[in-house]
């Protein structure tokens, strides 16, 4: 039979077990804390206790105990090898004159001797950071030793051919010490980084010219690049590989600089072979590189391949056919595509073919630019008379010296278009659309920076930009809602901006221009498919025809008050179309053009007052058409009661009416009878929609004429009016009658009890208002729950009424 202990017993049985599972875990943990610390630290240390059996309960020296020690020893080593090098400088530099030379060379040959032997026995002893601070010293003392030597052996020689032989053998001292004494990390990246002095030192000596000191650089930086192939450790190739940047790009900068200021092409033949050397350099070392150096590498050797090969011929032509030269060397950059290299470089190669197609088309854009927004500087010369040429009607605008700019524009087009059609499955779908998008833009902009560099005649010009317009309108219209579609749409929409604004020189243009862009966008607008593009184009069109409403009257004479209505037949057909159109998408933006129009309208009406109560006026039939409709009742109702309101003040205050109110109560009562009946058929109306525009027709002029009347009789009966309104919109719970008399109570008051609170604020000593204001603070301060609570129960109760 099994034996089962008593619970007693069983459970001290478990609680040893477990005592002893916890002492377990905490030895192996500790034993894997030191061998992480080992791992990540080459330095040795002395291994902690081994890991004792199960049933001994020794416990292993934790790691952390060892991390402060090894960074407090860094600091001590670095301090003591920087004060070392500090004190060997200082001798050298101040009591090297005390010694004789036979005391001279042997301190420095024992120094030297002694700091380059001692990392060997360091290393031996397991102290490599000891070891590393001294080798850091060594290099130190024989860079001292060749200033010496130079001091001693030979005063006599140039100071710059000495520097660059002595930094040449110090370069191979310290590669053939790092190589030997392996261990230490210090001497090859230190040999790397003196390895950029010999070559530019030489040629300093040598008194070269800017192409010597870019060919030394180029050397240089190619042996960087061998450097970061082959060298010896993650430090030596990091430092290899920084070096050769810094170095080739200096390089490749004086070769452009050399280039582009070639006087002939001989002269640009030297530079060309220096920067097409740079090109092969910075593309060798690109192509077994990481990712991020790969594309750098492909970058500057792409830009440096452009920059040799245009560079010849471009030293010969003027400076707007160099930008085709260099557009063509860029474009011929694509052809990598059709090499097996790897696809960092090729990436890079690519971005540098685009950084040349885009630097010339940002050459050529000032003339795309002016052909297109430049009539907009000539205001003053609105239909001065049709010019002679394109331009002619911008006299404002100094046009550029620039006849390349249309090839350059339809260069990058075409390289634009390739990418989508000759290569599609080398770029993602993103960089095919934008390509597309751009090769769009750039042709359309061609079009009239060729009409501005040819200096077209002027109707060819309008011609020619109108065609251009409904050109890129067809094509938004027939394509699905895409990015080229909305290209095409906005290079329209850019374009017909561009023609309106040329067609201002002369009248006959302006009225064809608007005439043609209105009944375009119209057609557009009803042959669209994408509800989107409809939208659009019917703003367009609404925004047209507010331009050929203007037009119209200038030519008839009128003035702008005189103007405005006729603005107002194209927010009338708004109305009409908005009410006819179905859904949202088209019919709300078309009708917020009309507004726009019947902004703009009351803009040309603000001089003249009879005219600006009859355009608001108009707008208010217009807007109460509108509100005749279920879905707009609630958004063009209040608006058509506030312009009928704001008209009969205008009407009235031009009429110079001192009393207002025979002309106001008649239609305050009327409109109130009709709110009355409104609110009984639909109690869920609103006060302001029922009321709202009885009380402000009256009480709203009576007030502005209250307060300039210096009588009490017109006050006085619009406060106790304004007061029987309020309390009748308090007993019967309606938010329009409360509030609106309230208000006008308050001002009414406010402007009767003015001259007294000033008084009374004379009277007062100036101490007197600071201590009234503390002392309403402190009482609010001291209720303020109270007061919370009863604002709560205010806006409650507002918010309950109708």
């Amino acid at each position: 039979m099994r034996h089962v202990p008593p619970p007693a017993e069983e459970l001290a049985l478990l609680d040893h077990e477990l005592a002893r599972l916890d002492a377990r875990r905490l030895q192996l943990l500790s034993r894997r804390a030191w061998l992480l610390s080992v791992l990540r630290a080459p330095a040795a240390a002395p291994p902690p206790p081994q890991a004792p059996f199960p049933g001994h309960h020794a416990q292993a020296a934790p790691a952390s105990v060892h991390a402060p020690a090894r960074g407090t020893q860094n600091v001590l080593l670095v301090l003591g090898g920087l004060l070392l090098a500090v004190a060997a400088i200082a001798f050298t530099l101040f009591s090297w004159g005390e010694m004789g030379i036979a005391g001279r060379s042997a301190v420095l040959a024992v120094v030297t001797a002694g700091a380059l032997v001692a990392p060997a026995l360091l290393l031996g002893r397991g102290l490599p950071s000891t070891a590393e601070a001294v080798a850091v010293l060594a290099l130190v003392l024989t860079v001292l030793d060749a200033v010496a030597l130079h001091a001693v052996a030979a005063p006599g020689t140039d100071g710059l051919a000495f520097s660059a032989v002595a930094s040449a053998v110090l370069v191979a001292v310290w590669t053939l010490y790092g190589l030997l004494l392996g261990r230490l990390r210090t001497p090859l990246p230190a040999a790397v980084v003196a390895g950029q002095l010999p070559l530019v030192l030489t040629a300093w000596a040598a008194e070269s010219s800017a192409a010597g000191f870019g060919w030394a650089l180029l050397v240089t930086a190619a042996a960087d690049v061998a450097v970061a192939y082959r060298g010896r450790g993650l430090a030596v190739r990091v430092t290899a590989c920084a070096a050769a940047v810094l170095t080739g790009l200096v390089a490749l900068a004086l070769g452009l600089g050399l280039s582009v200021s070639a006087g002939g092409v001989p002269e640009a033949v030297g530079p060309g072979l220096l920067l097409l050397t740079g090109a092969a350099v910075a593309l060798t070392g690109a192509w077994r590189a990481p990712r991020e150096l790969a594309v750098l590498g492909g970058v500057l050797g792409g830009l440096a391949a452009v920059a040799a090969v245009g560079g010849v011929p471009g030293a010969a032509l003027s400076w707007d056919r160099s930008v085709v030269v260099y557009l063509l060397c860029g474009a011929a950059l694509l052809s990598v595509l059709r090499f097996r290299a790897p696809r960092p470089v090729v990436w890079g190669v690519l971005s540098a073919s685009a950084s040349v197609v885009a630097g010339a088309v940002l050459w050529a854009a000032p003339v795309a630019a002016a052909a297109l927004l430049g009539p907009a500087s000539v205001p003053a010369g609105v239909w001065s008379g049709a010019p002679e040429g394109f331009r002619d009607a911008v006299p404002a605008v100094p046009w550029p010296d620039s006849a390349s700019a249309p090839v350059v524009l339809l260069v990058a087009a075409g390289l634009a278009a390739a990418l989508h059609l000759r290569w599609p499955r080398s770029f993602p779908e993103k960089v095919r659309s934008v390509a597309t998008a751009a090769a769009a833009v750039l042709g359309w902009g061609a079009v009239p920076a060729s009409l501005a560099v040819s200096d077209a005649p002027y109707a060819v010009a309008v011609g020619v930009e109108l065609l251009l317009v409904a050109v890129m309108t067809a094509f938004s219209v027939r394509r699905a809602a895409d990015a080229l579609a909305v290209t095409f749409l906005a290079c329209a929409l850019v374009g017909a901006l561009g023609v309106g604004l040329l067609g201002l020189a002369a009248e006959p243009a302006t009225h064809a221009v608007s005439v043609t862009s209105t009944l375009l966008f119209a057609a557009a607008a009803a042959t669209a498919r994408v509800p989107a593009v409809r939208s659009v184009l019917a703003c367009a069109s609404v925004l047209c025809g507010v331009a050929v409403a203007c037009a119209a009257g200038a030519s008839l004479g009128w003035s702008a008050p005189h103007t405005a209505p006729l603005v107002l037949v194209v927010t009338a057909a708004t109305v009409l179309l908005g009410a006819r159109l179905e859904g949202p998408v088209v019919a709300v933006p078309l009708e917020l053009a009309g507004a726009f129009a019947a902004v703009v309208a009351v803009g040309l009406a603000v001089t003249d007052a009879p005219f600006l109560a009859l355009v608001l006026g108009l707008c208010g039939v217009l807007a109460a058409a509108t509100a005749l409709r279920p879905e707009r009742r609630r958004v063009a109702g209040s608006p058509a009661a506030a312009l009928f309101v704001a008209a009969a003040w205008v009407r009235l205050a031009a009429s110079g009416v001192t009393d207002p109110e025979a002309y106001t109560l008649p239609v305050s009562v009327a409109a109130f009878a009709v709110g009355h009946v409104r609110r009984r058929r639909d109690p869920a109306t609103s006060s302001w929609a029922a009321y709202g525009p009885a009380l402000t027709v009256t009480m709203v002029p009576s007030l502005v004429v209250a307060w300039g009347d210096p009588h009490w009789l017109r006050p006085l009966l619009l406060g106790i009016a304004a007061l029987a309104v309020t309390l009748a919109g308090a007993r019967l719970r309606l938010r329009a009658p409360l509030v609106l008399g309230g208000s006008v109570l308050a001002l009414d008051g406010l402007h009767e009890l003015a001259p007294h609170v000033v008084q009374v604020f004379d009277a007062l000593p100036r101490w007197a208002p600071p201590a009234l204001a503390g002392l309403l603070l402190l009482a609010v301060g001291a209720t303020y729950e109270q007061r919370l609570r009863d604002a709560r129960r205010v806006r409650e109760s507002f918010g309950r009424m109708r």
